[in-house]
């Protein structure tokens, strides 16, 4: 009862009135007021009901696309490459299915050591080369993620290895390992490895065409990528498709004028050559007289192109494709061109007589020499002895600019077209500044620079009846129609003087001869130019040019040695046997009808020199 009094005595100190008496609680509130409160909340309820059926039933977008935005991914599905093969349908440049190994380096790291080591030895790598690499990743992925990153919890993927052979992909698959990802990828093979990798080149990891027809013909042989969508989970594993596939479309297939047996024959010769001659580099190249088709281009030393990547500094020099990119003086070999022309603008024939004197003749006080003095010698001896002398005097006789359109005629100088990469066009400076020595000169191949593969198309007016076709690096169903530079009859009489060449008694291409066949063409010797002038101490460039067999040409071949350095060094020596070997096994490999009665040849050791 004392405590019921002490409440109800209560005083509201701060006032001195009675709670109970408070003016506060006299206050009435309207009703409207708590019906406002009521409302609201309903509505706020309701709002959030009504926005949880819309994105839940009504409009699903919103949450898809956040959805698609963490865990979505566009997968590539890339194209098969097209094959490359030879003009007899033998495959050159093939492409297999391989995988391309991604990894999670989070989860990786998160492994146990045997398996990781077991991943790094199929990786072909270290345990801490692999560790190395995972952990490097996954500090550039924290140094860059904020604290506040929506998508801290996002796992990044990076290449383990790429182009891996299928079983070697599933034993990695065996190891079960979290963070492993695999992805399809094609590996490029070449069969035929160094023998024909100046011809068909080599791609990078991508795919994409580095060198030769890989590159000329990139466009026609890649593929178009398709893609793929797919759902993934935190470790990048797919979980479902997201119903969108784009097919890849496959590349196409690619014939080259090429043929193997030629190629192989080509490249084998040309190897002993340089490593008999103990030479720097070789180049041959084998056209068809007919169609224009490249038949063979090798070039010594070689590469194999599974290992062209890995190529770094000086290494690289072996990817010189000598006969499409490297120019040189091609000496005597050119000769046949200044005394072709002569003789189609009537000025001379085979058998008119030239006086080369003592073998030596000045111009303008420069002297021109040759190696012996031959007095007074007629056409066809001029071009078989191969007479500086003789071939000045022919050359001098005629005005300089018909010299120059007969050379830009038959391609010198001027940029090739053949869809190949790194063609050069070579140098043959205008007529108009020419002095007299120097037309000289230039009549008898110094003064110019040319390619191997457009001394050899040169000739082809020699091989044929004095007209000029295109080369073509892929098979062609029809052979091209020619431009004409010469007359037929001027070309009959030249096949004649470059057949006494190799057969004639003081020919310089005596071991150009091969047995059964009648063989012509022309030894080029010169000195060699480094870095615009003649290389000091003296190196030298051998070559030869010809056609085989004589009575009806089947095949031009031009062959160049570059610096030999043993066992002697002009075209005649270096060059010829190689010319003869090549045009031997060719014809041959072709099942053309010999043309000749002479089935054993005895060459002499040294046919001498030739002049330069």
């Amino acid at each position: 009862m004392r405590s019921g009094g002490a409440n109800s005595a209560r005083v509201a100190r701060s006032k001195g009135v009675q709670f109970s008496k408070s003016p506060m609680l006299a206050v009435s509130l309207p009703p409207w007021r708590s019906r406002v409160v009521l409302f609201a909340l309903f509505a706020a309820f309701a709002a959030l009901g009504i926005r949880a059926i819309w994105l839940q039933g009504l409009s699903t977008q919103f949450l898809q696309d956040q959805g698609e935005l963490r865990y979505g991914r566009t997968l590539e599905l890339p194209a098969t490459r097209g094959n490359i093969r030879d003009r007899d349908n033998q495959v050159l440049a093939s492409s297999a299915e391989v995988r391309g190994v991604w990894g999670v380096p989070s989860e990786l790291l998160k492994e146990p050591a045997d398996k990781l080591r077991a991943l790094a030895t199929l990786l072909e790598m270290s345990e801490a080369e692999l560790r190395g690499k995972l952990e490097t990743k996954q500090a550039q992925v924290d140094a860059k993620r904020k604290p506040d990153d929506k998508d801290k919890d996002k796992q990044v993927l990076m290449y383990l290895k790429r182009q891996v052979e299928m079983d070697v992909a599933h034993q990695i698959t065996a190891l079960k390992l979290d963070g492993i990802e695999m992805r399809k990828e094609y590996k490029r093979y070449y069969p035929q490895g160094g023998v024909m990798s100046h011809v068909i080149g080599f791609n990078d990891l991508e795919d994409v065409g580095q060198e030769g027809m890989e590159k000329a013909q990139e466009s026609w042989l890649k593929g178009k990528p398709g893609s793929r969508r797919v759902i993934v989970d935190r470790l990048g594993h797919i979980v479902e498709d997201a119903g969108t596939i784009n097919e890849p479309h496959e590349g196409k297939d690619l014939i080259l004028s090429v043929d193997s047996k030629i190629q192989y024959i080509a490249f084998t010769q040309l190897k002993n050559a340089v490593e008999k001659f103990k030479a720097k580099a070789g180049a041959a190249v084998v056209l068809d007289v007919h169609t224009g088709e490249v038949l063979a281009l090798a070039n010594y030393p070689t590469f194999e192109p599974k290992e062209a990547r890995t190529l770094r500094g000086s290494e690289r020099e072996v990817l010189r494709n000598h006969v499409m990119t490297d120019t040189f003086e091609p000496g005597s070999t050119l000769k046949p061109f200044t005394v072709a022309l002569a003789m189609d603008t009537g000025r001379i024939k085979p058998s008119t007589y030239i006086d080369t004197g003592p073998g030596r003749f000045v111009i303008n006080g420069a002297p021109v020499t040759d190696t012996k003095p031959h007095g007074v010698i007629n056409v066809q001896q001029i071009i078989e002895m191969s007479s500086n002398i003789g071939t000045s005097k022919i050359a001098l006789s005629m005005p300089a600019q018909e010299m120059w359109e007969m050379f830009t005629k038959v391609g010198f100088g001027q940029q090739p077209k053949w869809g190949f990469p790194g063609a050069v066009a070579g140098r043959v400076r205008p007529y108009k500044s020419w002095r007299p020595i120097e037309q000289a000169t230039m009549s008898y191949g110094n003064g110019i620079s040319v390619s191997v593969i457009q001394l050899a198309r040169a000739y082809l007016i020699f091989a044929r009846d004095g007209d000029i076709i295109p080369l073509s690096f892929q098979k062609v169903a029809a052979p091209p129609v020619g431009t004409q530079v010469i007359k037929p009859q001027t070309a009959r009489q030249m096949r004649e003087m470059l057949e006494t060449v190799v057969s004639g008694k003081d020919g310089t291409a005596k071991q150009a001869q091969i047995a059964g066949y009648r063989a012509g063409g022309k030894t080029g010797t010169a000195y060699k130019v480094v870095n615009g002038r003649y290389a000091m101490p003296r190196k030298y460039i051998g070559s030869f040019a010809g056609m085989v067999p004589m009575s009806n040409p089947r095949f031009v071949i031009a062959v160049m040695i570059d610096e030999p350095t043993q066992g002697g060094h002009y075209g005649g020596q270096v060059a010829a046997p190689t010319f003869a070997a090549v045009a031997a096994n060719a014809l041959r490999s072709k099942n053309v009808p010999p043309d000749s009665n002479v089935t054993e040849i005895v060459v002499p050791a040294d046919s001498g020199p030739e002049a330069m």
